[in-house]
């Protein structure tokens, strides 16, 4: 609460320094709260089923609707590819974690399927970023359930998160070598690179408030070019540097620190938790190079994955790795199995 309720007081100070428009953080910070409190009340009552429930509508939803929503610029790099990608590997991480959440093994390996069918609808629609994220999530599931302490691993996933912004931050400062550069620029676009060069350069002369939430595209010279253009620099981060300054990607970095710091604490069993860590983590990475945050459905979703990976069943839990597995008893004298791994009494 703490957290979200600085982003959305530090928007409202940056937009009324500089008579910006704050109503675009504000919709993210109440879609991403309440879909946390949806996420916890469903996970509490229903640990598998809500899960399961939360990867269908996401998967129909990219189907049916690949735009998301109505806007200039539909088609990649520039367009809804980044959202649909973000649905997507959100929906891949909440059918893996109703996997592991649930004791039967017909329906786990249908979640499985359902994962993978993810990847695939992400194939289908020509986003090679949705192939590419949603098979990580669900090799990082599988991952996850030979690992018996879950603080390495999300130690492991936030630096998996600040390497992909600090590339993107190199690439719009052009620090890196001249042939990555251009290999990366390639495959960016050029257009994409000059809007993340012109949000640098807004956070460099305003680092304290940055130009006031919303004012990016008015500013850019190279949002100006476009015939169609959405005013935004297709990188969260360095959106939040250009508008609200380095006080706002502060506040950007403490909100993913949080939810890992969640579900570190979180009673559900390890696999779950570390499942909803790796999608989060792909999101932010889908969020560093594309515009997937300006999407409401995409807040909402990954506030309800974080929910329901933190919320406490009503009902306990069977363990997600067997009791009898060689060094089980050991850790749990000594104290080492968190509580969401330990077996119901």
């Amino acid at each position: 609460m703490v957290v979200l309720g600085a982003c959305a007081v530090w928007a409202l100070v940056t937009a009324a320094v500089h008579d910006g428009r704050p109503e675009g953080v504000l919709l993210a910070v109440l879609a991403l709260a309440a879909g946390y409190a949806a996420g916890r009340i469903c996970g509490a009552l229903l640990p598998v089923a809500a899960p399961c429930a939360g990867a269908v509508a996401g998967l129909t939803l990219t189907v049916t609707l690949p735009r998301l929503a109505p806007g200039p610029e539909i088609v990649a790099p520039l367009g809804h590819a980044g959202a649909t990608a973000a649905v997507l590997t959100l929906s891949a991480g909440a059918a893996c974690c109703a996997a592991w959440a649930t004791p039967v093994p017909l329906l786990r390996l249908a979640l499985w399927l359902l994962a993978g069918g993810s990847a695939i609808a992400g194939a289908l629609l020509g986003s090679t970023t949705a192939l590419a994220t949603c098979c990580a999530v669900l090799l990082c599931s599988l991952a996850a359930g030979r690992m018996r302490h879950r603080g390495p691993a999300l130690a492991a996933l936030a630096v998996a998160a600040a390497l992909v912004t600090g590339l993107t931050w190199a690439v719009a400062a052009k620090a890196l070598p001249a042939g990555l550069t251009d290999a990366l620029t390639d495959q960016l676009t050029q257009r994409r690179v000059d809007l993340w060069h012109d949000a640098l350069g807004m956070a460099r002369r305003e680092a304290g408030l940055g130009v006031g939430p919303g004012r990016f595209g008015e500013l850019s010279p190279t949002a100006a070019e476009a015939s169609l253009s959405d005013g935004k620099p297709h990188s969260a981060p360095l959106q939040l540097a250009a508008e609200q300054g380095v006080v706002g990607v502060l506040l950007l970095a403490a909100v993913f620190c949080w939810v890992l710091f969640a579900l570190w604490r979180a009673p559900r069993p390890t696999p779950v938790v570390l499942t909803a860590g790796a999608a989060l983590t792909a999101l932010a990475a889908v969020a560093a190079i594309g515009n997937a945050l300006s999407f409401t459905t995409v807040s909402v979703g990954a506030g309800l994955l974080a929910g329901l990976a933190t919320a406490r069943p009503l009902a306990e839990e069977p363990p997600a790795t067997p009791e009898t597995r060689p060094g089980f008893e050991r850790d749990r004298h000594r104290g080492d199995l968190h509580p969401g791994d330990r077996p119901a009494a």
